[in-house]
């Protein structure tokens, strides 16, 4: 039957030849074959032969992008893997560490050490750098803290099997690592700072030459000449190091000698070259090509998993996403986001340990955790004599109405009466309405009214008491606008607020002061009228000295090629502190170091200058001048004042005729 119905013939065939409306009935014989006839091609155009070479060629790179996709995607998550913690030593300190709050900042300690060798670790060594850093998501800042290695602390093990509480002993804070591992120096730099640690991370430094090797060198700014050769006296008994001053790239040895340098300074300037490296890492990344990165990443990935492990807080393994949203946080962070925090007022006793008092520690760990993003601003304007523009209302005159957002009971009115101690008025709902927000939420949220030209301006200010938070217009949405009182601000406090507003913090507002510098041109064009002949560009006399300075006796006018198209000319001081600091002239306008900007002025005389700021030191300030830039760069520990670095700026003038 079902054959049958198929060929359309029996019961379900249509009417016969004869219009009387039956079906054939017996059906007729039917032919097994069926004879069909194709259409004649179409014919073949020069569009369409396009179309099939570019649908074809699509295919292709498709599917070799999919294949890369897939490679890099197993190749990146392997690498991950591969710095996860897996020695002994940092899986047990891993255990040790805090674990991150979600929206709030990260500190990862990073404990640089000189080797390792054996299946359990030779921890013999003492740790070379011990270093924190902090990334904050919500002010888009990183900042670091570095110890002097020889610092006196309290070296606090953890406890082993057996017992109930850390072993505390007297040593330097690098001898915490040698006595036990990663975590006594996790353990030690918490008992120091009080801080929660969240990431560990430890840095060979036999593969510290590897990683400057893959990114092809580091750009970096070095202050004046450093050398020395062993000969066994006891005047060179130190390592060897030959780096000329300026601007330059240091491969991988000089880099490293620069940093772990210190035979004829002290561990300050130490730890103040260790932080200018990682800064001119950074620059150096951020302003790498795609291209780049894409051709150096296999052989920096590998330099990087040879030598680096990452313990997570809660015992975690480091995540792929982990890596990847830290990577894009600091190559978008803004200009001037980037800050050092230092131990001030150390010293030296009989045993050349160093001695730091606990109110200076305190205020080192104060900048460290909350780095003022406006430092910068309120420098620059003291330092070129400016008013800066109030925008916010003072509190007195901020009305802010809190409503809880996170379901814990009394996180309003708690974060009302600390407003209250900040000052701010605070107003409760209208109709005796519970202060409860009709949804919870996990970023606190602060609405302003946008009729109100202050209103912006205030929710920023408040933001950063409770923040994370997100500052919104007010929404007009009846459950939250019944709530509404009227007032300036309408705050709603989310998941992410865990009871305290942001401490009060401490800016000391600069004064401006005189700049200390004296006129002195005649030494600096004799040194600069031999080279003239040389440039391609004209060379700028530094006419105006800080006060105390002279040149420097070693070297106190380099010229080379900064590329090997561009040429350069350093410049060294001297000061009576014996700090140097520097005057470089190129005409190479795009070099790694001029990338982060913080400001730029024409002031005066007509000429345009970039000022960098470290904080609220002015690092350099850079003239730009008929195709040339003129550094004025700062010592290492910018001990230079903002207004004197701006007069030496300002007193570059062409070197003229002999």
């Amino acid at each position: 039957m079902r054959t049958t119905l198929k060929r359309g013939v029996g019961r379900g065939a249509g009417a016969n030849g004869d219009g009387n409306g039956h079906a054939v009935f017996p059906p007729g014989p039917v032919s097994a074959v069926t004879r069909y006839r194709q259409p004649p091609p179409p014919t073949r155009t020069g569009l369409s032969l396009f179309w099939r070479i570019l649908v074809g060629t699509l295919l292709v790179v498709v599917s070799v992008g999919a294949a890369l996709a897939g490679g890099s995607y197993l190749y990146f998550h392997q690498s991950v893997e591969a710095v996860r913690a897996h020695s002994p030593d940092v899986k047990v300190a891993q255990k040790q560490l805090d674990v991150t709050l979600p929206g709030a900042a990260a500190i990862a300690l990073i404990v640089g050490y000189d080797h390792r060798d054996g299946p359990e670790g030779d921890l013999e060594s003492r740790s070379d750098t011990i270093m924190l850093l902090r990334a904050d998501p919500e002010t888009k800042t990183i900042t670091l803290l570095s110890f002097p290695r020889d610092l006196w602390v309290d070296v606090y093990c953890p406890p082993k099997p057996g017992q109930s509480a850390p072993a505390v002993t007297q040593d330097k804070i690098n001898g915490a690592y040698s006595r036990c591992g990663s975590g006594g120096t996790l353990e030690t730099v918490r008992h120091l700072t009080g801080l929660p640690v969240n990431y560990l991370i430890t840095v060979n430094f036999h593969g510290f030459r590897q990683i400057v090797n893959e990114v092809g060198g580091v750009w970096m700014d070095i202050d004046r000449r450093y050398y020395n050769k062993n000969i066994g006296t006891a005047e060179t008994g130190y390592a060897d190091i030959d780096v000329q001053p300026g601007y330059q790239r240091l491969n991988a040895t000089h880099a490293l000698e620069f940093v772990r340098y210190r035979h004829f300074d002290s561990d300050f300037f130490r730890l103040a070259r260790q932080q200018a490296f990682v800064r001119a890492f950074k620059q150096q990344v951020g302003q790498n090509s795609r291209t780049d990165l894409v051709r150096k990443l296999p052989g920096l990935v590998s330099a990087i998993t040879k030598n680096v492990e990452v313990g997570v807080g809660g015992n975690n393994e480091l995540s792929g996403k982990t890596v990847l949203s830290y990577a894009l946080f600091a190559a978008t962070l803004p200009p001037g986001h980037f800050f050092q925090s230092r131990l001030e007022n150390l010293r030296d006793d009989a045993a050349y340990d160093v001695i730091a008092d606990p109110a200076d520690i305190q205020k080192a760990v104060n900048a460290f955790e909350h780095p003022d993003v406006e430092a910068p601003k309120v420098a620059n304007a003291a330092a070129l004599g400016r008013r800066l523009p109030r925008k916010a209302p003072p509190p007195a005159r901020t009305a802010v109405t809190v409503l809880n957002g996170n379901g814990v009971a009394g996180a309003a009115a708690n974060a009302a009466a600390q407003l209250r101690d900040r000052g701010y008025r605070t107003v409760d709902p209208p109709n005796g309405r519970q202060a409860d927000a009709p949804a919870q939420s996990f970023h606190s949220k602060v609405y302003y009214d946008p009729r109100n030209p202050e209103a912006k301006a205030a929710a920023e200010e408040l933001r950063k008491l409770i923040s994370p938070a997100d500052v919104e217009p007010k929404p007009t949405t009846p459950p939250l606008r019944a709530l509404d009182p009227g007032a300036m601000l309408l705050v709603v406090v989310g998941q992410t607020f865990h009871g305290q507003i942001t401490p009060v913090r401490e800016r000391a507002v600069p004064k401006r002061q005189p700049a200390f510098v004296r006129a002195d041109p005649s030494g600096a064009e004799q040194l600069l009228q031999p080279l003239r002949a040389k440039m391609p560009f004209t060379l700028m006399v530094p006419t105006v000295l800080e006060r105390s300075s002279t040149a420097d006796s070693s070297k106190p006018v380099r010229m080379y090629w900064v590329k090997k198209d561009k040429k350069a000319v350093r410049m060294v001081f001297r000061s009576g502190a014996s700090e140097y600091w520097g005057v470089q002239q190129t005409d190479w306008d795009d070099a790694p170091a001029l990338a982060d900007k913080s400001f730029r002025h024409i002031l005066k005389d007509g000429r345009t200058y970039d000022f960098y700021y470290t904080g609220g030191k002015l690092h350099m300030v850079v003239l730009h001048w008929r195709g040339g830039t003129y550094w004025v760069v700062n010592t290492l520990l910018d001990s230079l004042s903002n207004e004197t670095m701006i007069a030496i700026a300002k007193g570059l003038k062409p070197l003229p005729a002999a």
